[in-house]
């Protein structure tokens, strides 16, 4: 059993390599800017390298969680960005294709504007922001190269991380611990914060599926049913450390940054009727386990 996941490096990536190596997967994680010695370092951009790596070790599954996710970089150099979430997802899905490798990509409920939720895998997407329009091009032309890919779309991730702001869980921290300083949270977009262990059972179990013969394609979804706003994740996190949060307050307005659909809760039966089973992580308890780390140090 041998699975080969790219963006390996990042949070969901570092949770999906841990979660298959517990299984008995044989993992081939990849990476460029965050490369290891436990990470092969391969440029997605480059088509020959992509190809090479995949001829090399003949993945039984492919997960492709390499992505710029970040809706606030994507909108300032959508150029550039596109060549990950899009020109690279391409190629990977071809020569999956062409070598009959199972496929799996890591979408997002941004796809989505918003405004009817919840969302089932066969609503039509609207994007409202680059990041959403790129990631929704990428599954568009996964689905072309690729009639037997699987896109999962996944919301708000949060999980371990290597620092405070690798994700916009812990970020939340900064508004907590500097308690000298009133901040304004957004109390308005609604958010479905899911921990990235979750997300990689998900894709274990899917796979542990594909590996042994069942055929299923198509669009999943998955997420989190607790439901929450910028404001009451901070407001969580101030509880479960116990820590003051009466400089936070509420803003019944959107960030005025990238513009964000109000709320893309994902409905994640069609995924559920595969079979898949996960126990839920609390983001009361996730969060706090993510933070505990940085708790001592003086940053």
């Amino acid at each position: 059993m041998n699975v080969l996941v790219t963006g390996a490096s990042g949070l969901l990536g570092r949770a999906i390599v841990k979660e298959f190596e517990s299984h008995d997967w044989n993992v081939v994680g990849l990476a460029f800017s965050r490369s290891s010695p436990k990470l092969k370092k391969v440029d997605l951009r480059n088509p020959n390298e992509v190809k090479e790596t995949i001829e090399k070790y003949q993945p039984s599954v492919v997960i492709h969680s390499a992505a710029e996710r970040r809706a606030d970089v994507v909108e300032q150099c959508p150029e550039s960005v596109e060549k990950l979430n899009v020109f690279a997802t391409t190629f990977i899905a071809q020569i999956c294709a062409t070598k009959k490798i199972p496929l799996i990509f890591i979408s997002t409920n941004y796809v989505f504007d918003g405004k009817s939720p919840p969302y089932k895998p066969d609503d039509k997407p609207n994007p409202i922001n680059k990041y959403g329009a790129s990631k929704l091009n990428g599954e568009e032309l996964t689905r072309a190269a690729h009639p037997g890919s699987i896109v999962l779309r996944v919301p708000l991730l949060f999980g371990p991380v290597e620092n405070i702001n690798e994700c916009g869980g812990t970020y939340l921290y900064n508004y907590v611990r500097y308690s000298g300083n009133i901040k304004s949270v957004c109390h308005f977009q609604q958010r479905f914060p899911t921990h990235v262990n979750n997300v990689a059972s998900v894709l274990r179990q899917m796979a542990n599926k594909l590996y042994k013969g069942e055929s299923f394609n198509g669009i999943f979804h998955w997420s989190s049913s607790e439901q929450h706003t910028k404001y009451t994740m901070t407001v969580c996190i101030a509880k479960s450390l116990g820590l003051s949060h009466k400089h936070i307050l509420p803003r019944e307005s959107p960030d005025a940054v990238t513009p964000r659909p109000h709320n893309v809760k994902l409905d994640i039966s069609k995924t559920l009727d595969l079979g898949i089973q996960v126990v839920e992580i609390p983001f009361s308890k996730g969060i706090q386990e993510c933070l505990e780390p940085f708790l001592s140090k003086k940053e």
